[in-house]
């Protein structure tokens, strides 16, 4: 869930359009107390207009079904608790930390693919579609590569191309 919000806000969707109370079945006013917080919070924030958040959105559902924060998903307690291969234990805090770097470079390659399946592109329109850095984008597009998951298409003058694979 904390991953969920974190993404969200990196996203500029805002943590707060995710609510998760867990409630008995016989917490009846406390049902009532949440559905009322949570009104407010929507109230607060507005409409949301998911056409507008179209390409944020899908990039958060394709970094969450990335298979790098999934096995870091599923390491968490292990490797807190249990400690890795070579018997080191993380600090919850410093795994927390990881991980949200993690997410936060799975999300802009996933922000870089979706803007690549369109059609091809140089890395400044790139930056431009996705609000990244022309860095940020070089440095994700380089990974990529690596991965054989995008490449160069062709050179417009000097600018290089890239495609998705």
């Amino acid at each position: 869930m904390e991953l969920i919000q974190y993404l969200l806000d990196l996203s500029g969707i805002g943590r707060n359009r995710l609510q998760l109370r867990w409630v008995s079945a016989a917490e009846g006013q406390l049902f009532a107390k949440y559905v009322t917080e949570v009104s407010e919070i929507t109230q607060k924030l507005g409409p949301f207009d998911a056409d507008k958040f179209e390409l944020p959105l899908a990039a958060v559902e394709q970094t969450l079904n990335s298979a790098r924060i999934r096995w870091l998903l599923g390491l968490i307690k292990q490797v807190t608790e249990q400690g890795n291969v070579y018997n080191e234990k993380f600090k919850k805090e410093d795994y927390k930390k990881m991980l949200h770097q993690a997410a936060q470079e799975e999300y802009q390659k996933a922000l870089i693919m979706r803007v690549l399946e369109e059609r091809p592109l140089s890395v400044r329109e790139m930056a431009e579609k996705t609000g990244l850095a022309v860095y940020t984008v070089s440095l994700r597009l380089n990974e990529l590569e690596r991965q054989n998951q995008a490449g160069l298409q062709k050179y417009s003058g000097n600018t290089p191309i890239f495609m998705g694979m």
